[in-house]
């Protein structure tokens, strides 16, 4: 059996998938460095925090099968420097969110795989989308919003909201704590805005797999 390794650490099966997801030609803003998750960032669990860890824990035998390329974080925090623009235009950060479980998604209509699991993120927000749970999904197109906008009326997306940042800012935060070196990047966070694991890649969202993994980070 192989052990998955904790998040803070290179994951080659990680990188792997991040080269097969690539970034397209043409975002050189974005680009993949294959440094390995986290390495060279100060990662320090935060006290508002202190049951994640134990959370994550519980839940990587859960990031399996279609999600296996979830790794959980070794050392839980708030992700504070994350902030994009909401529906309405105006600035939001993950607080926004509180009291929800968030699977919080970045993508790009020039990423091919992003492109291809849009309709499962679609899939999981209606079928699980509520109170207690929102899937996020943040697109950071440079440019306004018409692209994304007719990209997602083109496939038919209807429960999800446009999330932008078309400074690629969020990617760069999350590239500074070591969590995004390419397109799609998903992140679990629970209903703190703790980070309880992340995925470069893409994964089928609407999979058995996924929807088990997002109630036991619910807790149903």
């Amino acid at each position: 059996m192989t052990t998955k390794k904790p998040f803070g650490l290179p994951s080659v099966k990680l990188i792997a998938i991040a080269a097969v997801a690539g970034v397209v030609a043409g975002a050189a803003a974005v680009y993949v460095k294959e440094t390995g998750i986290g390495n060279g960032v100060s990662v320090t669990a935060s006290a508002e925090c202190p049951l994640t860890k134990e959370r994550a824990a519980n839940l990587s035998s859960l990031m399996k099968g279609q999600v296996a390329a979830m790794v959980a974080v070794n050392q839980p925090k708030k992700l504070q420097a994350v902030t994009f623009n909401g529906p309405d235009g105006n600035q939001v950060t993950l607080d926004r969110f509180a009291g929800k479980t968030v699977l919080l998604n970045l993508w790009a209509t020039w990423c091919v795989p992003c492109r291809e699991e849009m309709p499962a993120l679609n899939a999981l927000e209606k079928e699980m989308g509520s109170d207690k749970f929102q899937v996020v999904p943040v697109n950071i197109d440079t440019g306004d919003d018409e692209k994304p906008k007719a990209f997602l009326s083109e496939i038919g997306v209807d429960a999800l909201q446009l999330y932008r940042d078309n400074t690629i800012g969020v990617f760069n935060s999350l590239k500074k704590e070591g969590l995004a070196f390419g397109l799609p990047v998903t992140l679990l966070l629970d209903e703190k805005g703790c980070l309880i694991s992340a995925m470069n890649g893409p994964a089928a969202w609407d999979s058995e797999d996924a929807k088990a993994l997002i109630k036991g980070a619910i807790g149903s």
